[in-house]
């Protein structure tokens, strides 16, 4: 197990950054020009002008050329970089709210719940950490619940065109210059498929790249993701992809008594993302820098903490499993050993290569340095699965409230909306007016599987629309709240 060290003095550790960091600032550089100046003071100035005479042209030409030649050729082999022009989320109708409390009045009435399920039920929804603004289908408001193939339909395509719409309102975006079009959604997959109504309902055009992505859990958002960069590195230059993130509440309605599946109605709630991306960096906000996979799908425990699966009765519905919590953090520790070396600065990466050593020789329990993610990244967006998930990604990556507060109060406001929480928590930030040109933004999404997948963003581009945060424009004034509030 990974656990934190000692906490060590800030103005030590800060100046042992600042010389690491800098290295061939500070010391490279300096010892470099001393030398440099010391052999030249040595030497008479007839005896430096005779020595560059007798270098050959060839040697000039090479040193010259070479390094070019080099530069030029890594620059166009190197994958086109992927860029946000802009991004959406959907605030659901206000007859689709649902609070704490009428969701513990209607569990009270569900028929197929004895004592013990709406004591569990009750305690559930009251522990969850959401408000009382989250939003169902009204499908969901009746008791029982209502839930049908058409109804799904309606929710999906609520969502969905309400995001695209305030999309596409955005200055300079157009659907007719949409190339590729990119949807996910775990457990409702109909035929035509999500990415076929988005291009019924906006007449796009017929020779765009469609793809629906099903089945991969909270964390398929950045697998949509890198399914977009990877077709718009391929695609003509300056082309747009259309990905859309969402998730049906409505399927994951359950009418059984398995206290392990009636947990995903107490978290899941409606709500949906749909993002511009392209290859031109022109009117774009962010860069894609980096995008790290993580899957433990190859060990049972992991492959079915997190499944849709009937009980003992028949009746189906997401299954989760008590090792969800831990299965949660082994992918996340496997997710951050892949993507701490592209990202962490030489510091940090000293700093644990010399806990790691001091364990291997010693051989000794030592604890392992955790590396300080704060310093590779100003901003993070945890998936907002609950609050038991937040609390083992702080705790395992040391993080503060306010890192952890977009992910939480994503919770408290929107509920767990899937693989379209990660941009609610960039709204959040963006709303608060938080970011600056230059910030980083790490995205780290869990799913079914189990996986853990983390996207990299770098702020090209400072808000300046008066629409950033629009999903949260009736009530960010209102965060953040404190814990106990939101508990």
């Amino acid at each position: 197990m990974v656990i934190s060290p000692p906490q060590v003095n800030k103005h030590l550790k800060r100046s042992f950054q600042l010389v690491v960091n800098n290295f061939l600032v500070v010391i490279a550089a300096p010892l470099t020009a001393i030398v440099l100046l010391r052999e030249a003071v040595q030497l008479r100035p007839e005896e430096i002008f005779s020595r560059l005479h007798g270098l050959r042209q060839v040697h000039v030409f090479l040193a010259v050329f070479l390094p070019f030649a080099l530069a030029t050729f890594y620059l166009m082999s190197r994958p086109r970089s992927v860029y946000l022009v802009d991004y959406s989320c959907c605030r659901p109708k206000s007859n689709c709210r649902v609070s704490i409390g009428s969701m513990v009045e209607n569990v009270r009435f569900l028929p197929y719940l004895d004592d013990g399920g709406v004591q569990f039920m009750t305690r559930m929804v009251k522990r969850s950490g959401l408000g009382d603004q989250t939003y169902f289908h009204p499908s969901m408001h009746y008791n029982p619940p209502r839930c049908c193939l058409s109804g799904s339909r309606d929710e999906a395509e609520q969502v969905i065109f309400a995001a695209v719409d305030d999309l596409f309102a955005k200055p300079g975006i157009s659907p007719d210059a949409i190339d590729i079009v990119i949807t996910n959604c775990s457990v409702f997959c109909p035929t035509p498929s999500l990415a076929d109504i988005i291009v019924n309902k906006y007449k796009l055009r017929a020779d765009i790249r469609s793809v629906h992505i099903s089945g991969m859990g909270c964390s398929a958002g950045v697998i949509a993701l890198e399914v977009a960069r990877n077709l718009l590195q391929a695609a003509p230059r300056g082309a747009r992809a259309l990905m859309v993130s969402t998730e049906t509440t409505s399927l994951l309605n359950y009418t059984g008594k398995n206290r392990a599946m009636l947990l995903p109605a107490a978290l899941f709630r409606m709500g949906a993302a749909a993002v511009l991306l392209s290859t031109s960096r022109s009117l774009s906000r962010f860069r894609l820098t980096h995008i790290v996979r993580t899957l433990t799908a190859a060990q049972d425990r992991a492959y079915m903490c997190l499944s849709m699966k009937e009980d003992d009765e028949g009746e189906t519905g997401a299954y989760l499993s008590k090792d969800l919590v831990p299965v949660a953090g082994e992918a996340l520790t496997a997710n951050i050993m892949a993507i701490g070396p592209l990202v962490l600065p030489p510091s940090e990466k000293l700093l644990f290569a010399i806990s790691f050593i001091a364990r291997k020789v010693l051989r000794r329990k030592i604890e392992l340095y955790v590396p300080d993610f704060r310093t590779a990244f100003e901003h993070f967006c945890i998936h907002s699965g609950g609050r038991a998930v937040i609390d083992a990604v702080q705790t395992s990556l040391c993080l503060s409230d306010e890192d952890v507060e977009p992910s939480r109060m994503t919770l408290h406001r929107f509920g767990n909306t899937s693989s379209s929480s990660l941009w609610y928590e960039l709204a959040y930030i963006e709303a608060k007016r938080r970011t600056r040109k230059g910030d980083r933004v790490w995205m780290v999404g869990f799913g079914s599987g189990f996986k853990c997948n983390s996207a990299v963003w770098h702020c090209i581009r400072s808000p300046s629309s008066a629409t950033v945060g629009a999903p949260w424009a009736d009530s960010v004034h209102l965060y953040p709240l404190n814990i106990s509030e939101v508990g």
